[in-house]
């Protein structure tokens, strides 16, 4: 049996691979088309003019979905683990769940409502996705943590706690310094007022991003370990 058909780790498996396609190929198309610059330009720059709005779209939507039912599986995970060893509150887990959730709704947003179109909603979908992630990271390390020595080892748990410190103190400069950048075209020059609030924001945003799907990497471990069954009950109501 090949490495990823183990258990079901061929979910966060899949995950990062096709999440770091999509950062990489709509950032390559929107280059090609000269919508960007080479130099850290927004992810959603890289999304937002046709062709390459359509491919991020898509491919991001795909990557919502995803996250979804990589999250839910941990979740489970987490549930079974705690019945027969304890140690993590079941409140912690059930929030680290719909926080994700809340993470993956901001994706949806940043996907559907280009910048360039409705830059409200995709500007709020998209503080949703990365606060919201950022706090499903720092609650899973918490998990990890408390379920040691079971589900994980402490090599690994140490390993979320530091990709979760890099997304929390990056996710800052991404908010903060956004702010500050008024410049609305997607090409960006050095001699522009707001150019070095631009490149801090935008470098903090690729930082928070890959800190994501480095952290769902770290998944593949334990995804190894077990398995899903979908089980249906009738119930007759007559």
């Amino acid at each position: 049996m090949f490495w990823f058909m183990e258990g079901i780790c061929f979910l966060p498996t899949f995950l990062v691979i096709w999440s770091s396609s999509t950062f990489i190929v709509s950032y390559l198309i929107a280059l090609f088309e000269h919508d960007v610059d080479v130099i850290f330009p927004y992810i959603s720059d890289t999304g937002a003019e046709p062709p390459e709005s359509c491919v991020f779209g898509l491919m991001t939507v795909i990557t919502a979905f995803a996250s979804t039912a990589t999250m839910y599986a941990r979740y489970k995970f987490v549930e079974k683990l705690n019945e027969t060893a304890g140690g993590v509150p079941p409140v912690l887990n059930q929030a680290a769940l719909w926080i994700g959730m809340l993470s993956c709704l901001g994706m949806c947003f940043v996907a559907t409502f280009q910048e360039t179109t409705i830059t409200a909603v995709h500007d709020a979908g998209a503080l949703l996705f990365f606060v919201s992630g950022v706090l499903y990271t720092i609650l899973q390390s918490i998990i990890s943590y408390k379920a040691f020595p079971y589900g994980c080892s402490l090599a690994l748990c140490r390993m979320r706690t530091g990709i979760a410190t890099i997304a929390f103190l990056a996710v800052f400069p991404t908010v903060v310094c956004a702010v500050f950048v008024t410049q609305t075209t997607m090409h960006r020059e050095t001699k522009d007022e707001d150019y070095v609030f631009h490149l801090v924001s935008a470098v903090s945003e690729w930082i928070v991003a890959f800190s994501f799907i480095f952290f769902f990497f770290t998944y593949i471990h334990d995804f190894k370990n077990f398995t899903l069954k979908l089980r249906t009950e009738f119930v007759d109501y007559s």
